[in-house]
Formats: C-alpha cells, structure tokens, sequence
C-alpha cells in the first residue's frame, strides 16, 4: 500500500495490544537519554499517523505524562510494555520500540543518540526528526 515500506506488526508483552505500521525495512531508531526514556530504555523510530494501525487493545492501553505533559506514553494495563508511544518531538505520529515488533520484517536497524537531557536544543538542531512524522 505504501510505496517502498513493509507492513510491520507487533504488540506487547501479553498480547493483548496489538499494531500494525508501515515503514522502511531499515528503521531509524533513537537512543534518547532523557529521564524517561534512559528509565524505560526507550528506543523508538517515528512514523506519521496516518501509517499506524492499533489493531487490537484501546481499552487496555493507559497513559502517563509529566513536565509539558505533550508526549503521550501509552503502555498495557496488564504487562506494561510500552510498544508505541506519542513523541514530545512529534505530537502528530507515533514512537514505535522496534524491540516490539514481530520477527521477520526488519532488515537493519541504525541507531542515532539524541541528547534529550537538552530536549528543545536537540530538536531545534536536528535536521529531519519533526519531519518524520510527516506523510
């Protein structure tokens, strides 16, 4: 459906939330080492909305939110996997963990550190992350 992606599935832990986004076979993950995502090892790639499907869960998805309260980080009431989340940098797509993917579809994965200890210098100076979650 989407020109030079693959159709990547995965979830949480228990199963019982369940996703579906289309995106590169070569992700771009980031290493952020802000208090929450050094905490909860949150690496993530970042794709629009309109490229991610929750397939099954909303009613046992959760969310906690703190300091501008803007990222949405959304995980299962009954394991607490975290397996997308709503990026700070990136209100209108969503933070994918690549960790919580279904086996078969990735082909590489690159990772980039972003200093979010210096969350508004990281973002304003780099180049393209407020554009991924652009269509």
């Amino acid at each position: 459906e989407y020109r030079g992606l693959v159709k990547h599935t995965g979830g949480c832990h228990c199963g019982a939330v369940r996703f579906e986004v289309w995106a590169s076979a070569d992700l771009h993950v980031f290493n952020c080492n802000c208090s929450i995502c050094t905490k909860k090892q949150n690496r993530h790639f970042i794709v629009p909305a309109s490229r991610f499907k929750l397939l099954k869960g909303a009613d046992n998805l959760t969310t906690y939110t703190f300091n501008t309260h803007r990222a949405q980080h959304t995980f299962c009431k009954t394991c607490g996997v975290q397996s997308f989340y709503t990026p700070r940098s990136n209100p209108d797509g969503y933070g994918i963990a690549p960790h919580c993917l279904d086996d078969g579809t990735v082909q590489t994965i690159i990772t980039e550190d972003i200093n979010g200890k210096e969350w508004e210098k990281a973002v304003k100076e780099h180049k393209t992350i407020r554009d991924m979650s652009k269509p």
